[in-house]
């Protein structure tokens, strides 16, 4: 079987990330243990979790033109994904994230900041109509400008593509965008900040995810790290519990999540059989360090879910 294809829209950036014995408080020194720079941005750790779960990708995105610029293309390159949608921009450079990590419990703490992906213009998104109306599935977040998402949900929906919108970083997005979503993939901070349920039981997502299907949204996927995930239609929810592994840094483990899901969706897969897939993937991410380099490989999820029984 050929491999589906997935249109991912989103934002690149370079993660610089330090591991430490614990998370900083305000105004505190801590002595960390390493330093890494590598790729990384919410579209693209989802465009290359989709890849590395077995779709091909059209990653549409936006760097500037320096060395951070080059660490993307460079990677998207080394990974084999088609770069025809990879733009640059001409005055803004490219984004970065400083990503702290508590390498004994795997939380973190990340501040981005967006640089070129924030300015991706209507005739950027334009470019990339094809790729949008044809593939399978077009998977997207709110980590670029909302008038890019938004043309690019638009353009999927008129030609009735399924769209996956994860709506992170949380923030304010009118009902009518939402009422064209087809899963949403919220963790437990940014559904309670969508939905005004504040999240701390399975009993809490299962209300939050009702709301935002009475809001419009198909269906509603709520991670919520070791507790497991909520996933609701409107005739049934299920809730899944977290894959059992041994966390070493939980960085990315929603993009993960996302890319994967957006994967089996396009393979055929049923909607809760695309989120147990998608668990499996989340979960075996965050036995690695990193971002992108911790997605895991198509072998390594089917390996998992057959030694699991599942």
């Amino acid at each position: 079987m050929s491999a589906p294809r997935i249109t991912v829209m989103g934002s690149f950036v370079v993660d610089l990330m330090a591991r430490a014995p614990h998370l900083p408080q305000t105004g505190e020194t801590v002595k960390g243990d390493g330093f890494l720079v590598g790729p990384g941005g919410k579209g693209s750790n989802q465009g290359v979790a989709a890849f590395k779960a077995g779709a091909e990708v059209d990653m549409i995105t936006k760097i500037g033109r320096d060395h951070f610029g080059q660490i993307a293309l460079d990677s998207f390159q080394g990974e084999g994904m088609n770069i025809d949608y990879v733009m640059q921009d001409e005055e803004l450079g490219t984004g970065a994230a400083l990503i702290m990590v508590d390498e004994t419990t795997g939380d973190n703490k990340i501040l981005v900041t967006p640089g070129a992906c924030s300015n991706i213009t209507t005739e950027d998104i334009e470019r990339a109509r094809e790729a949008i109306e044809t593939n399978a599935v077009l998977l997207t977040q709110l980590e670029t400008n909302l008038e890019a998402v938004e043309r690019s949900i638009a353009i999927a929906s008129a030609k009735g593509v399924k769209i996956i919108l994860n709506p992170a970083p949380a923030r304010a997005v009118p009902d009518s965008l939402l009422a064209l979503v087809d899963i949403l993939t919220p963790n437990e901070v940014e559904a309670s900040i969508l939905s005004g349920v504040t999240i701390s039981t399975p009993e809490d997502a299962s209300a939050a995810a009702a709301n935002l299907i009475e809001r419009g949204v198909r269906s509603v996927i709520i991670t919520m790290g070791s507790q497991g995930l909520l996933a609701k239609t409107e005739k049934e929810e299920r809730f899944i519990p977290c894959f059992e592994v041994d966390a070493v840094d939980a960085t990315g483990a929603g993009d993960a999540f996302s890319g994967a899901l957006a994967c089996a969706i396009a393979e055929g897969k049923s909607f809760f059989e695309a989120a147990e897939f998608a668990n499996v993937a989340a979960a075996l991410s965050v036995t690695k360090i990193g971002t992108a380099p911790a997605m895991p490989g198509r072998q390594e999820i089917d390996r998992a879910i057959i030694q699991s029984g599942g």
